[in-house]
């Protein structure tokens, strides 16, 4: 029986304003090839790098969010291979001596081990063509977070969900966008296949952008060293890619060891000396609720449901604006109605208002629903104010507008119709227009008197009470 054994890098490009060793912008956003370019970046004769801080402090912080060490010392080291897309013919990188060691992220309750968070800077891009290829440096030294676990994941679902909730954490502590589309995460998978928990041939899937492709390819990947190893072959140590349209890893090159590469201590750059209790205790104190922590507030606080709680941890800004809005309905109210008021909140949030957002920001300059505006809104339905139908009406014209919902009733005739004779009257109408449905109703079938409700709703505009109606019209349909 073949045990798979998995372990993952992740690249993460951080977010800082300039490169990693030059002052030249860190925008991913460029569309322009080789402007964000200097000596530095372009490894031209005579420039020497100068560390970035900040991208120092965010793999630190990022470190200790995922509990790892933090050494006293630490140092670059010159990654010495040769591509087109590297212009100096060496990265800077780290190699045994990196900014974090021996942390911890917990999946689903289990312990994934992460042996090293280390600092390097990016290569440049190139872009084939049919008879040619080109590069774009713009990239070239922008700071790179590697990030690489131990080999204790042993499902390809559970590598993605490994990846997914990394994610999450990067974007929580606001060090990467980690958009995997843009290839600000890049994730590589290492597999083996092993019998009685011995560590079989390592084979590494390189530079995978989408969860998906990480759960695929390593699945592929298994099966495939599956059926090489039960026909009695051995697995090749390489370096394969992953050919998303036919759905297989394919070959690249034999797969390089550490001496490869001809590590040695960066000659341009200092040791660090960052390992102090004061800088350490700086930095900790930047790190924010992380996404475990925001789960177990949100249930103890809110009690909210588990789908609730997950959309609102994985949608932070929807999740935040929920509590700002929620925080403005009245402490003195009973604990029963609270509850039902964040329930009603919660669902408006994630039905009614996502549609209208169309995947835009709730923090963004263009959404103009005010926390305090919500709640007076989700305040009225509950109190029965206004219908569901007329709440679609406001709710789409306070996200145009900005507008109070109080002055939208009253500036478009919106306000609920309570009195009992008027509604009487229409319910009347109803009832002699739609005589099938009454004879429908008194034989037993329930989805009739729906239908004459909903016709009232269709005479009085959505404005008439539907507690009213569902009471008036019972007493008529039994006379």
């Amino acid at each position: 029986m073949y045990k798979p054994i998995i372990g993952l890098e992740a690249h993460v490009e951080l977010k800082t304003k300039s490169k990693m060793f030059c002052s030249c912008p860190n925008d991913p956003n460029e569309r322009h090839p080789n402007v964000n370019i200097c000596p530095i970046c372009t490894a031209q004769p005579g420039s020497l790098p100068v560390i970035n801080k900040e991208a120092v402090r965010k793999v630190i912080k990022t470190g200790l969010a995922l509990n790892c060490q933090i050494p006293e010392y630490s140092k670059f080291d010159r990654k010495n291979y040769f591509y087109p897309d590297l212009p100096k013919g060496y990265q800077i990188s780290q190699y045994d001596m990196p900014l974090c060691k021996e942390g911890i992220l917990e999946i689903n309750g289990r312990k994934i081990r992460i042996r090293r968070v280390h600092l390097e800077e990016d290569t440049g891009r190139l872009i084939h063509e049919k008879d040619y290829s080109l590069v774009d440096f713009n990239r070239a030294g922008i700071p790179l977070m590697e990030l690489v676990t131990e080999p204790d994941l042993g499902l390809a679902k559970e590598a993605r969900e490994f990846a997914e909730v990394l994610r999450l954490i990067l974007r929580y502590l606001d060090v990467s966008d980690a958009d995997m589309e843009k290839g600000q995460l890049r994730v590589e998978a290492n597999v083996s296949l092993g019998e009685k928990g011995e560590l079989g041939t390592k084979v590494e899937i390189k530079n995978l952008n989408s969860f998906r492709a990480v759960e695929k390819s390593i699945d592929y990947e298994i099966k495939r060293q599956e059926k090489i190893l039960k026909s009695g072959k051995k697995v090749i140590q390489e370096t394969r890619g992953w050919d998303n349209i036919r759905g297989v890893t394919v070959s690249q090159r034999e797969k390089e060891y550490a001496h490869d590469y001809r590590y040695f201590t960066e000659p341009d750059l200092p040791i660090l000396h960052l390992g102090t209790p004061e800088y350490l205790n700086e930095i900790k104190a930047e790190i924010p609720e992380l996404p475990q922590q925001k789960r177990e507030r949100l249930r103890r606080e809110y009690e909210l449901d588990e789908k609730s709680i997950e959309f609102f941890v994985f949608n932070k800004d929807l999740g935040e604006y929920f509590e700002k809005a929620v925080s403005e309905f009245d402490p003195r109210l009973s604990h029963e109605k609270l509850f039902n008021l964040i329930k009603l909140a919660t669902n408006y949030l994630i039905t009614d208002l996502q549609g209208l957002l169309k995947g835009a920001s709730v923090s963004g300059e263009d959404f103009l629903v005010t926390p305090e505006n919500f709640a007076e809104f989700i305040t009225l339905i509950y109190e029965g104010k206004i219908s569901s139908k007329i709440a679609k009406i406001i709710l789409e014209e306070m996200f145009k507008t900005g507008a109070d919902p109080s002055q939208i009733i009253e500036e478009k005739g919106l306000s609920l119709i309570t009195d009992e004779a008027e509604i009487e009257k229409i319910v009347k109408k109803v009832i002699s227009e739609n005589q099938k449905a009454v004879s429908d109703f008194k034989k037993g079938k329930e989805n009739a008197f729906q239908f004459l409700i909903g016709q009232v709703m269709a005479e009085t505009k959505g404005k008439a009470n539907p507690e009213i109606i569902n009471k008036i019209l019972k007493k008529l349909l039994k006379t």
